[in-house]
């Protein structure tokens, strides 16, 4: 391990690795900066221009732009009372206020610090975590692979808004359904193509991926066109920025029950950091000895719960991706994608067989993280200018990046109709308010619980009891059910304590 370790460190260490890191970094928090682009629209602009790198050069520029990206979205939040990213949401209910009162410098301060510290100690849970689910998931028989798959589907349903669960599931069975597409492993038979030759290799993953996310967010933009941003004015000064850091330090069990709220949330699949930006706020409301204040952007804890739980959650959404191949949110189902491409299937084998390219990755994660705070102390007149930049500018621009990249891909003018194709898709279902997030899943995962299910089915001679009688996967159709049927019931239960008379 300690070779390996070493190796990593020569990787990143290298002056071109650590450019791409920095470039990576200032990119995502300009990107993050502009409410309507999140993290996941900066890593899917940049996944097709890595195409022609190296995996040892992807690496460090990806998570460069994934970690300055979530954490770019707390400037939109607080000066703009719009979230650059949903991961900020909770940050405008008292970022927003504070800055209104004059103390603008206060709450970026806050936030900041509160997202480096939380980061860096989902980046602890994640070289400690990952590396032991990875030598358990070693002992995953095709079985608890299917069943993994089933419970991320119960996960994105049991977390959705109220009245759209069976949506959820409407959505990860297209997804599946589209994942069909194209020549069976098994058989050898072309499936669903209808006659088009170009439908026999079926659809490819990323320019579904950026067409899904993209289209729609681009369109949704249209509509901010003309419309001057009301950014509030900020007096940037260095010494008041620093000066934060003890106020943040002083919130400690807030910044501790935080940074564990968001890597637990990042750890369960397909969920991610705006949920933990939500829960956070909401726990520290709980707990605080002065709650009417919430809201009014007085108290520190306020800005550092929500902002710790959402950069935390960023180190556990990447334990499942790495250990057993399942995104554990958006952004790391594109980072999946990413690795795909370059040949590199994530999963327990990547930690046996590439341990120096798990290592870049820890590795990644804390030199961002360290970029992320020196920019942050220099570059904030620069992201408070990115908040304000015209839509009419940024949309065209970003259209012609996410077309290039598709064709890039493979040279091809059908990765730019499935790009477009898939991008109306998602438009559509924006409209029906069906998420996007299952459709993107039931697409990358859609293959490899067909894959695992005919396995445990050749293995067990077409009985599916194993699925049940195995302890590893009963329990996680088990916590599946669960977590699909305990929600309305407790949901139920708690309105009638509601309704009942005093």
């Amino acid at each position: 391990m300690y070779d390996l370790f070493l190796s990593g460190v020569d990787a990143v260490f290298q002056p071109w690795t650590l450019l791409a890191v920095m470039l990576g970094v200032a990119g995502g928090l300009v990107i993050g900066s502009i409410p309507g682009l999140t993290s996941t629209m900066a890593i899917a602009l940049l996944v097709p221009l890595t195409y022609s790198l190296d995996i040892k050069a992807t690496i460090p520029l990806l998570m460069g732009v994934y970690c300055g990206a979530i954490s770019g979205g707390l400037v939109g939040a607080i000066l703009l009372n719009i979230p650059g990213t949903p991961a900020s949401a909770a940050t405008c209910l008292d970022g927003h206020p504070m800055a209104a009162r004059g103390e603008a410098v206060r709450a970026l301060g806050l936030g900041v610090y509160a997202s480096m510290i939380g980061g860096v100690l989902s980046g602890l849970a994640l070289v400690l975590i990952a590396p032991l689910l990875a030598r358990v998931a070693l002992s995953f028989g095709p079985w608890e692979y299917f069943s993994l798959v089933v419970f991320t589907f119960s996960c994105i349903s049991a977390m959705s808004p109220k009245g759209r669960a069976i949506k959820a599931f409407m959505a990860a069975f297209l997804g599946i359904l589209l994942s069909l597409v194209g020549l069976d492993e098994a058989s050898g038979q072309t499936r669903l193509t209808f006659g088009f030759t170009a439908l026999e290799s079926g659809f490819y993953e990323l320019p579904a991926l950026i067409g899904l996310y993209a289209i729609p967010q681009l369109l949704a933009d249209t509509d901010d066109i003309g419309r001057a941003a009301k950014v509030l004015k900020v007096r940037y000064e260095l010494g008041t920025f620093v000066r934060t850091f003890r106020e943040v330090i002083s919130c400690r069990r807030d910044l501790a029950r935080s940074t564990v709220i968001g890597i637990i949330i990042g750890i369960l699949p397909g969920v991610g950091p705006g949920l933990s930006n939500i829960v956070a706020y909401s726990q520290a409301h709980r707990a605080s000895r002065r709650p009417e204040l919430f809201g009014k952007g007085v108290l520190p804890e306020s800005i550092v719960s929500p902002e710790a739980a959402n950069n935390a959650s960023m180190g556990g959404a990447l334990i499942p991706m790495l250990t057993l191949g399942i995104p554990g949110d958006a952004s790391t189902l594109m980072m999946l994608g990413a690795f795909m491409l370059h040949g590199i299937d994530p999963g327990p084998l990547l930690f046996r067989d590439h341990g120096d390219i798990i290592w870049m990755v820890f590795i990644s994660f804390f030199v961002a993280f360290f970029f992320c705070t020196v920019l942050y102390h220099f570059f904030i007149p620069l992201t408070v200018k990115a908040v304000s930049v015209p839509r009419q500018f940024v949309v065209p621009v970003l259209l012609i990046l996410c077309t290039v990249g598709c064709y890039s891909l493979n040279n091809r003018m059908f990765d730019v109709y499935c790009f477009l194709g898939f991008g109306l898709l998602g438009y559509f279902l924006n409209i029906a308010r069906v998420p996007v997030l299952p459709v993107i899943l039931g697409l990358i995962l859609g293959p490899m619980a067909e894959r695992q299910l005919s396995l445990a089915l050749a293995f067990g001679n077409e009985s599916v009891l194993p699925f049940l009688t195995r302890p590893v996967s009963g329990g996680i159709l088990l916590i599946a059910a669960l977590s699909i049927i305990l929600p309305p019931l407790l949901g139920r239960r708690r309105r009638r304590f509601e309704d009942a008379p005093a």
